[in-house]
């Protein structure tokens, strides 16, 4: 539902009451952002905090933090890995070994016991699961470390012993532990009010959802005054069509990819003006005739599906994060907004014009003609479709999109969404649903560690109890000393922001702000700023 604009002097009124209310949340921030860690940021002395503030248009506050504990000291470590294993190999006896941070007290003792016999002098640390809403409390196990280095160089010196002894080892920087307080985090935060804001906040995949374009040049293309990177996407050819995105997707009112499971989404209703965060599902449905069939997917590669979630899918029906599943039967559903080449192989296609009659009927491949719309099946999808799409003949679609509750989500000209992973805040209160979004799996710990529970560079969405969208950024990975968050720390950090909800987008070297078209944070990558799948971009009213 939209607001209501404000007029005259009691809108600049309004607007001067919002700047400061703004000013007086942002101005809290996250001095401890959870309790373990505190503790320790107290015992290593004072937090520091500097911030800049900048208004980019009326009803838009950007604020640019750096928070440090000055006391705080980290090294460079060398950590002893864990043989582990996933779901998706457990049942194959030949699949390789992954690797666990943390494992058993018997396998950290016995490991120490061999390395102090090689001369060496290794720690064992315990390891606690973050408080998550759906995962194991307490204790998650015990890792095994050896030395604390000024360099990363002389970590890996240390690390060529270790290996030599016959054990796995990898690098690591304790400023990266959720046990130990980050010395130093760069946060960019924007507030957009709808109260005040006279523009339009949206996500967008820029026109054509199989490419990637970086946050920035999208901000730039559209004349953007604040613009964050959005959702899960595909990097490599092998999960499917580089840059389409791996959750729901919907630009301008139109569904552009479908529900991984139930994931959270922010939900950008009236053009900015009715945001909300949800976890959604979506079904969508072909009908010719009194026959239908399930759709499973819409503009991604049929059989393969990134991130998982679908019905039918091996090894998971269930969200798995940087998983890719496989589904043997697979109807997928190609918009005008596919603007590459379709996917070729065996199965069937065809051809929609826009009022759903086939125009044809045949091989997979060529591209989605304007203004229609193209089906490809495989497996019993396309004997189906081989059956039923018959030239002149009509195929209807319908689709549904609705929150964990049931509620139906009716997508309008104006509304978009985008998703990702997990939920953070809900209803004012930390609650990380970190297993059921498949971020983490509790049986199988090395499944999303590093991920989840070290601290990584984040974009984050939230909404605040007075409507207002929070868009925020952390670098991470040491870009210019920041750690990032992990994501207990992302929630709590959101929360001392104020926000009532709050989601995590994707992150790592995704991670980008841009104001006014300029790139304000430092991505991760080495390569400089990630090209992305989609963003959400908070355009000015004469965009």
């Amino acid at each position: 539902m939209g607001y209501a604009r404000i007029r005259g002097a009691a809108r600049r009124s309004a607007r001067v009451r919002a700047r400061l209310a703004a000013g007086a949340v942002l101005a809290m921030t996250a001095s401890a952002l959870l309790p373990g860690a505190a503790r320790a940021g107290s015992a290593h002395g004072q937090v520091t905090e500097r911030w800049t503030t900048r208004s980019p248009a009326p009803g838009v506050l950007v604020r640019t933090g750096v928070i440090q504990r000055p006391g705080v000291e980290h090294a460079w470590t060398v950590t002893v890995q864990a043989p582990s294993s996933t779901r998706w190999t457990a049942n194959d006896p030949d699949a390789p070994a992954t690797w666990a941070e943390a494992a058993t007290r018997t396998w950290a003792q016995d490991t120490a016991r061999e390395l102090t016999a090689a001369g060496l002098r290794p720690r064992v640390e315990p390891v606690r699961w973050p408080r998550y809403a759906d995962t194991p409390h307490g204790l998650m196990g015990y890792r095994v470390r050896v030395g604390r280095f000024a360099t990363q160089e002389e970590a890996r010196t240390a690390a060529s012993a270790v290996t030599a002894a016959g054990f796995h080892t990898a690098l690591s920087w304790t400023g990266y532990d959720i046990q130990e307080p980050a010395d130093r985090e760069n946060v960019h935060v924007a507030v957009i009010d709808p109260k005040t804001f006279d523009g339009v906040v949206e996500a967008t995949h820029d026109g054509n959802v199989a490419q990637r374009e970086t946050t920035s040049a999208v901000a730039r293309k559209l004349g953007s005054l604040v613009g964050v990177n959005g959702g899960f996407f595909v990097l490599a050819p092998g999960d499917g069509v580089p840059g389409t995105v791996s959750g729901i997707g919907a630009y301008r009112g139109e569904l552009e990819s479908m529900a991984a499971g139930s994931r959270s989404a922010l939900i950008i209703g009236d053009g900015g003006h009715d945001v909300r965060i949800a976890d959604l599902t979506s079904t969508v449905t072909a009908r010719a005739g009194e026959a239908g069939y399930r759709i499973q997917g819409i503009n991604r590669v049929p059989g393969t599906v990134r991130d998982c979630g679908r019905p039918g899918g091996t090894p998971s029906e269930l969200p798995w994060q940087d998983v890719t599943c496989r589904l043997a039967d697979d109807l997928v559903l190609f918009t005008a907004a596919f603007r590459a080449g379709l996917p070729t192989g065996p199965g069937a296609q065809a051809v929609l014009d826009a009022s759903g009659r086939v125009v044809s009927a045949g091989a997979r491949g060529g591209r989605v003609p304007a203004g229609g719309r193209v089906l490809q099946g495989i497996g019993r999808a396309a004997d189906w479709l081989t059956a039923r799409a018959e030239p002149y003949s009509r195929i209807k679609l319908g689709e549904d999109v609705r929150t964990a509750e049931g509620r139906r989500i009716a997508l309008r000209a104006d509304d978009s969404v985008v998703s990702a992973a997990p939920t953070l805040v809900k209803d004012g209160h930390i609650d990380i649903d970190a297993a059921a979004e498949g971020v983490v799996d509790p049986a199988y710990t090395s499944f999303g560690y590093a991920w989840a529970n070290v601290r990584q560079p984040r974009t984050l969405a939230g909404i605040d109890g007075r409507g207002r969208l929070i868009l925020a950024t952390v670098d991470g990975r040491l870009k210019n000393g920041s750690e990032g968050f992990t994501l207990y720390e992302a929630a709590a950090f959101m929360r001392s922001l104020g926000a009532v909800q709050a989601m995590n987008l994707d992150g790592g070297g995704s991670t980008a702000m841009a104001v006014n078209g300029r790139l304000v944070n430092e991505p991760s990558d080495a390569a400089g700023e990630r090209a992305v799948g989609d963003t959400v971009q908070v355009l000015p009213a004469d965009h």
